[in-house]
């Protein structure tokens, strides 16, 4: 790399380290900076589920990036595997998501996105899954929904990033920017000033502390979210199971991932006994054999949520040279693959796969 990097990312977490994949693969020069450890906040403690699409019946940009992202991760994850031998768990486990009987919203949006469907309910349904509590009646099942180990992902983008040459700069705090005209000329850091030709600023529920200073307040704020880890010795089910914003997923080596809460906390990540007590219950009511299950270990994330539940995806306004990807709340993990994607191509001058203009950072809300 040459002494300064083509593009400077601030922040380290699943959507930097996957920006950094796509450019370093057209021999961009990259850096990155993160004030604490690579992929350790969000991107790491999510559950890592990833709903299936279709990019020809995606209706509006959100639908789009999903959808091409769930094109993108099979390939993505056996690229990474071939060039740094570690495996990020990806698997179309399917799943099935409970709801009323009633309740054919859910029908209706899959089969118009192209995501294949079924209805399932009675013994139908427990041929798939036996273990099911006796209270749940009634599904849909996914066969196309996937799920990724969400630390093995990220040390397997960071492995990747280190043998293309990204310059990587983990416990390295950025202090601010220094402006000339509209273009910024450094950052500044705990190790000094660093520059490059652009940046991009990448720093999840950090990112608002980063603009405002520059007159942006995106109104990024940490959402979070506990997931409780459970330890079955070998597998009670095998899908994802979903029901309203909770899940379990089910690993193949007899864990189960329980989640996840909403909380506004502000920067706090400690955990609750009350939170993870009702994650427990949740997870018992779907599959009443996770009683006897060993509960291995619980953590929190801080999700970045915006104003309208949309990322901010694209240029600052007002700054020839500053980019921002940031405010993917729970879907970070899901929607990385095309962020990455259409980031390296708006870098690129390439035409974009996904639309910009709904992600603007200077949108109306």
């Amino acid at each position: 790399m040459a002494e300064h990097p083509d593009v400077l990312i601030i922040g380290g977490g699943v959507i930097g380290l996957t920006a950094a994949y796509f450019l370093a693969r057209e021999q961009v020069g990259v850096e990155i900076v993160d004030q604490g450890d690579f992929g350790k906040e969000a991107s790491w403690a999510g559950a890592g589920i990833i709903p299936p699409g279709d990019p020809s019946h995606a209706r509006d940009p959100f639908d789009q990036l999903r959808a091409h992202s769930s094109v993108l991760f099979p390939r993505l994850s056996a690229e990474l595997r071939e060039q740094t031998g570690i495996d990020n768990g990806y698997r179309r486990s399917g799943g099935l998501v409970f709801h009323d009987a009633q309740d054919t919203y859910f029908e209706r949006e899959w089969r118009s996105e192209g995501v294949r469907s079924e209805e399932v309910q009675g013994a139908a349904m427990r041929r798939l899954e036996p273990a099911l509590g006796p209270e749940l009646t009634h599904a849909y099942f996914l066969p196309e929904l996937a799920q990724v180990r969400n630390p093995r992902h990220l040390q397997a983008l960071l492995s990747y990033c280190q043998g293309r040459g990204v310059r990587l700069r983990p416990g390295c705090p950025v202090l601010g920017f220094e402006l000339q005209g509209s273009r910024i000329t450094s950052i500044r850091t705990s190790a000094g000033s660093l520059r490059a030709d652009r940046y991009l600023l990448t720093a999840g529920a950090w990112t608002s502390g980063l603009l405002e200073p520059l007159g942006f307040r995106p109104g990024i704020r940490p959402v979070r979210g506990q997931i409780a880890l459970l330890q079955t010795g070998s597998p009670l089910f095998h899908r994802i199971l979903l029901r309203g914003k909770r899940y379990l997923v089910p690993r193949p080596d007899g864990r189960v991932l329980v989640g996840s809460t909403e909380e506004d906390a502000g920067f706090d990540k400690r955990t609750t006994a009350e939170a993870i007590q009702g994650l427990r219950a949740f997870a018992i009511s779907m599959v009443p054999g996770l009683a006897s299950a060993h509960p291995e270990r619980s953590w929190a994330g801080l999700r970045p949520g915006s104003p309208d539940g949309l990322p901010y995806i694209g240029p600052v306004p007002g700054i020839d040279n500053l980019f921002i990807a940031a405010g993917h709340f729970r879907a970070g993990i899901q929607l990385s693959p095309a962020t990455g994607l259409v980031l390296k191509e708006l870098f690129l001058g390439q035409p974009l796969t996904v639309p910009l203009d709904a992600f603007r950072l200077d949108r109306q809300m």
